[in-house]
């Protein structure tokens, strides 16, 4: 058979249409293939479709074939399961770090990675209500940039900005830029954080990324690290309550003994509880006192208390008689 002039396309058409159109419960008979092969103007046999199949097996597409009451062609095994897919789009969908534009954008990228048919399930599970997103777009690009500056230990410039009543952009400190040296990013409370040296003020702080704007990776060296020689990412993750600053101490906190898995969850299993009588435990913790942890600590209904230091206990006790009232 003469070739036509979309022969050199077949197998690759071939290769999308079972991507695309085929999984288990919807295979594909050699007729559909050689009818939408000529809607592309490719000519094809059944006995070449039978070899172009095998050719794609060679290379390592799993195409399996089925005989019975449904018999036809298909895609088995993928990069990604459905389930594993469902799973990565409910995490995309709830994480406010993105805009509600960028998740949908990735939501269907990720969606190509399924059949079709597939994907309709994967629709389905993009509707996760109220869940709060940030307005800022720019967001999935600074994360680039701070990986990037990350991996090559430069500082960076950025201006950081507020939102105004009529959700304007209102820069901090009049638009000067701040000098800072990346040490790593967080995702806290929902939102991610850049945690990194200042300058300026010779201290580790954090900043959220969708706040972040006009990032400058510069050739400037990474700094701190001779004043921050053992830093680490996750202790500092535990220790500020979401995300929010103030003075950091070791506290003593008294708990029963059901709430050590809480107290684990929190600090990580590394944390090593005292035994206090048969029923409770201490275990001292370093912490940033902050409205936070102290709406954390309420949060475990007395089944945790804060026993020391006493000027922990007595702040604690002050956010409370002001959140009461009293």
């Amino acid at each position: 058979m003469a070739k036509s002039s979309n022969q050199k396309t077949k197998l690759l058409r071939l290769a999308q249409m079972l991507l695309h159109n085929t999984d288990e419960d919807h295979p594909l008979t050699v007729n559909d293939m050689i009818e939408a092969l000529a809607r592309y103007g490719v000519k094809a046999e059944r006995k070449s479709i039978y070899d172009d199949l095998e050719t794609l097996r060679t290379v390592g597409l799993d195409v399996q074939s089925r005989k019975g009451r449904s018999p036809g062609w298909f895609i088995g095994d993928r990069d990604f399961e459905l389930p594993e897919l469902k799973l990565l789009i409910d995490v995309v969908q709830s994480s406010r770090f993105l805009t509600q534009n960028k998740s949908d954008a990735l939501i269907r990228k990720l969606e190509n990675l399924a059949s079709v048919h597939q994907a309709r399930q994967l629709q389905r599970q993009v509707y996760v209500s109220g869940r709060v997103k940030v307005m800022n777009e720019s967001i999935y690009y600074n994360v680039d940039k701070l990986h990037t500056a990350l991996a090559a230990r430069k500082a960076i410039t950025f201006q950081y900005f507020d939102y105004d009543i009529h959700h304007k952009k209102v820069l901090r400190h009049g638009g000067r830029r701040y000098a800072v040296s990346p040490y790593g990013l967080i995702w806290n409370s929902e939102n991610y954080y850049l945690v990194a040296f200042d300058h300026e003020h010779q201290d580790i702080r954090h900043y959220r990324v969708d706040k972040m704007i006009s990032i400058s990776v510069t050739a400037q060296p990474k700094q701190g690290e001779d004043l921050y020689p053992d830093f680490q990412l996750a202790q500092y993750d535990q220790r500020h309550f979401g995300m929010f600053a103030g003075e950091e101490m070791h506290v003593t906190l008294r708990g029963e003994l059901s709430m050590l898995t809480v107290i684990w969850d929190r600090f990580g299993r590394d944390v090593i509880p005292v035994p206090d009588g048969e029923d409770h435990f201490t275990v001292i913790l370093p912490v940033v006192l902050s409205p936070q942890f102290y709406g954390w600590l309420f949060g475990l209904n007395g089944k945790v208390e804060l026993v020391g230091p006493q000027t922990a206990v007595d702040a604690y006790h002050a956010q409370l008689r002001t959140a009461l009232g009293q």
